[in-house]
């Protein structure tokens, strides 16, 4: 093969050879070598200007250094330096859009007519390309950096009360040094909410590096530059309570953090590739299955290092973590509203509708809240307090709440076959089998509802003993239905004596006649 490297055992050989009047044929068929590799060493070695016996002379460093030169006879020295001045130019207007190469070497040969064709001219500038990506491999120091960075691609879950898909930002935490990791999908990527997972990652880690290492998301930077950042003031309240260091990448350099950016790549590949074909309901039945799957990534084995990163974490890195301080960072807000004639109150950052008492509406609240939790205050007395929920205009009711007259509607919407039954239970087996017959004689059950629900009103009128006796009495019959079982109750019929069960004694005189009297 033409242009292929020989090594220097055969450098000198071919200078002896020279030097013994061979020519190039007999050289190329004597070594061999191909006749357009060996012209070209040929051509190196005699531009020297050096005889053949002052060459074997020269060390194997120095003959290297001629032989493998790569000076190429026919290129003029200027015009090769005009580009490389300009390739960069050419790797910068390739970023904009419908920019090609083709077009740029255009431009380039209308101000350069003696310039390079389009092969040499791609040829230069693949090798420039190899030189500017160069990359560093950089040796951390355990403990030093937590590096965090969200997700490209979010997850989801399924809101059970109106099949909605829910988008779920995903954050991602890495100790460089051990390669352990934190993923955690969010209800937002808001501040708050990032703040609380760190905190959470925190915890998972079980101690606190020296400095947190992010790209310059608003969370976290307040303003940036290349060389100075100013800091969001919860981030800065965040770093004081848990004493470490804030630290931010220059704008647009991914590279500067390489060991997220890589725990990224696989939160796609172990979690996201895994959960593709799951639903969830919940955000918290979701980030479940992820710390499932998140303990797998940290527990499996490296391809090419000894051990895992959960061995490496708790080996190397876990010792060099500051301790944790005795309560977790908490963001609380507070914030005012009026009690609604539906008797909520907005919680204006969520867009959320929170219940309080009924008889507080028209009155002034206090709202005072955090990540977990909605606290609900007039003056100095706290009304009520709710889980916080993010769901935009939605209502989180409490039914003690809720007028009585609200209430007895609101049960009307669970209305069902088991929600009867489950009453009926609580009086008695009787009670258990009028209710199941009754449910049983229509065609369509929801039309035994409103009998049902009178046999359910009955109950709580008469009490439960009564209304068991009732239906005891009702079931020898061959039918059973709401009208029987409220005159058994209110003709009192369920306090007679059983006759079936009851034995009557008389005092034996004359006036009575037995079974011989009337033979």
């Amino acid at each position: 093969m033409a242009n292929k490297s020989i090594n220097m055992t055969q450098i000198r050989r071919i200078i002896q050879l020279r030097a013994h009047g061979f020519s190039k044929l007999k050289i190329s068929k004597s070594l061999p070598i191909h006749r357009v590799t060996l012209d070209g060493y040929i051509k190196k070695l005699e531009a020297t200007g050096l005889s053949n016996d002052d060459l074997l002379q020269y060390s194997d460093e120095n003959l290297r250094s001629i032989a493998y030169n790569t000076v190429i006879t026919n290129i003029v020295e200027p015009r090769l330096d005009e580009l490389k001045t300009h390739l960069q130019i050419v790797k910068n207007e390739l970023t904009q859009t419908g920019v090609t190469r083709l077009l740029l070497w255009e431009e380039y040969r209308l101000k350069h007519r003696d310039g390079y064709g389009y092969t040499q001219f791609c040829e230069y500038f693949s090798q420039h390309l190899k030189l500017s990506q160069a990359t560093m491999y950089f040796s951390h120091r355990a403990g030093e950096y937590l590096q965090i960075d969200f997700t490209g691609k979010q997850l989801h879950y399924i809101d059970s009360s109106t099949g909605e898909l829910i988008a779920c930002p995903v954050l991602v935490c890495t100790l460089p040094c051990s390669g352990y990791t934190y993923v955690e999908a969010l209800c937002s990527a808001k501040q708050e909410p990032m703040f609380c997972a760190l905190n959470r990652c925190l915890e998972y880690l079980g101690g606190v590096p020296r400095n947190i290492l992010s790209d310059n998301m608003k969370q976290y930077i307040d303003k940036n530059s290349r060389y100075e950042f100013k800091f969001q003031e919860l981030a800065t309240q965040w770093a004081v309570h848990y004493n470490t260091n804030l630290e931010a990448t220059r704008p647009r350099k991914p590279k500067d953090k390489p060991s997220v950016e890589n725990s990224v790549y696989h939160s796609y590949l172990r979690i996201y590739a895994r959960l593709r074909n799951e639903e969830f309901f919940s955000l918290f039945d979701l980030n479940k299955r992820i710390r499932e799957l998140l303990e797998l990534h940290n527990q499996s084995s490296f391809q090419k290092l000894p051990g895992s990163r959960s061995e490496r974490f708790i080996n190397i890195e876990k010792p060099h973590l500051k301790p944790l301080p005795a309560e977790p960072f908490t963001i609380k807000h507070a914030t005012s509203a009026k009690v609604q004639r539906n008797y909520h109150v907005v919680l204006g950052e969520d867009y959320h509708l929170y219940s309080v008492p009924y008889k507080h509406i028209g009155q002034k609240t206090n709202i005072v809240y955090d990540q977990q939790s909605v606290e609900i205050f007039i003056g100095f007395e706290r009304i009520a307090t709710h889980k916080r929920n993010f769901r935009k205009h939605s209502y989180s009711t409490i039914p003690d709440h809720m007028p009585e007259k609200h209430l007895k509607y609101n049960e009307t919407l669970g209305w069902d076959a088991d929600f009867f039954l489950a009453h009926a239970a609580k009086v008695g087996e009787n009670a258990t089998s009028v209710f199941t017959q009754v449910l049983a004689s229509k065609d369509f059950i929801e039309q035994t509802y409103n009998a049902c629900l009178g046999l359910k009103r009955l109950s709580e009128i008469y009490e439960f003993v009564r209304f068991e006796a009732a239906c005891k009495r009702a079931l020898r019959g061959a039918r059973v239905n709401y009208g029987i079982i409220k005159n058994i109750l209110e003709n009192n019929l369920d306090k007679l004596l059983d006759i079936h069960q009851t034995t009557i004694l008389f005092d034996d005189h004359e006036n009575l006649r037995g079974a011989l009297n009337y033979n």
